[in-house]
């Protein structure tokens, strides 16, 4: 089983399907690696040598940010906007959609399970 940037990559799938397992590297940036390192898309994580792995492991660090310092880099970014005390900082604040959705029905992923109302039935 091969590891890249601390993830465990299935080792029967296609090579650029496996690497979107990484937190931070979806499909094109995936095809973007493989073409980058010179690994056909076709093939599968097992046919891979130990060279090819190292390959497409130094070519992550060295190019991308992925897995825990993506995670913090975001982390930061919310933070960041909670403190300055503007809009988008305060819906993060209260868990609110953040981006303009409606409220009054809906948004029950980010508000959880609706709470009942003493009095309000009618």
């Amino acid at each position: 089983m091969a590891r890249i940037a601390g993830v465990n990559i299935p080792t029967a799938k296609r090579v650029p399907i496996a690497l979107t397992y990484i937190t931070g590297i979806g499909n094109s940036t995936a095809r973007e690696i493989c073409d980058a390192v010179g690994i056909d898309h076709s093939r599968r994580v097992n046919e891979l040598s130990d060279t090819e792995v190292l390959s497409i492991r130094e070519h992550i660090d060295q190019n991308l940010t992925v897995e825990g310092d993506l995670r913090r880099e975001v982390q930061m970014n919310v933070k960041r906007l909670m403190d300055l005390g503007c809009y988008r900082g305060l819906r993060h604040r209260r868990n609110l959609p953040v981006r303009g959705q409606r409220t009054h029905t809906n948004a029950r992923t980010r508000k959880g399970p609706a709470k009942a109302i003493a009095g309000k039935k009618k």
